[in-house]
């Protein structure tokens, strides 16, 4: 979230449609170059955890815990240092996104510390996802040391 430019936004909403159990220590996705990206209703992506806290474009992700697949059930933005709830469960932050699927779908890169799957947290198939507004939360910043939240997570694209 830059406070900057970003006013407030609706939640977006999914669902879990397939839970994945596996976790990898060398996965190797990189980080896209948008802080944002717009999903629409019926999309599916795939909902990764990570400890990584490097936000940088091309920043490599390799300690990853697959979560599972959602479909985006009210269309929105997506940013970075949303908070991803599943359930009544915070889950963690928004990190980034990773294209490697595409066009098929993006990986969510979710910061969660320490990693979980989606067996960890006991997610279930039709459980209900929302991506709400950070900004409380920069990732990769201890709690103590966060900036206000008027001052939250501010990135820069080029253009």
């Amino acid at each position: 979230m830059n406070p900057h430019e970003d006013g407030p936004k609706r939640d977006v909403t999914a669902v879990l449609v397939k839970v994945l159990v596996h976790r990898r220590d060398e996965r190797g996705m990189r980080l896209e170059p948008h802080a944002s990206r717009c999903v629409r209703a019926g999309e599916v992506h795939e909902l990764v955890a990570t400890d990584h806290t490097g936000t940088e474009t091309g920043t490599r992700i390799d300690r990853v815990g697959f979560l599972g697949f959602a479909e985006i059930t009210s269309a929105g933005v997506v940013d970075r240092g949303d908070e991803v709830w599943i359930g009544s469960r915070r889950v963690g932050v928004v990190l980034g996104f990773d294209g490697c699927h595409l066009p098929n779908h993006y990986n969510v890169l979710v910061h969660a510390d320490p990693v979980p799957t989606g067996r960890d947290l006991g997610l279930a198939p039709e459980e209900p996802l929302v991506f709400r507004q950070g900004g409380r939360e920069a990732v990769g910043q201890p709690r103590e040391e966060r900036p206000p939240k008027n001052q939250a997570f501010a990135h820069k694209c080029p253009n």
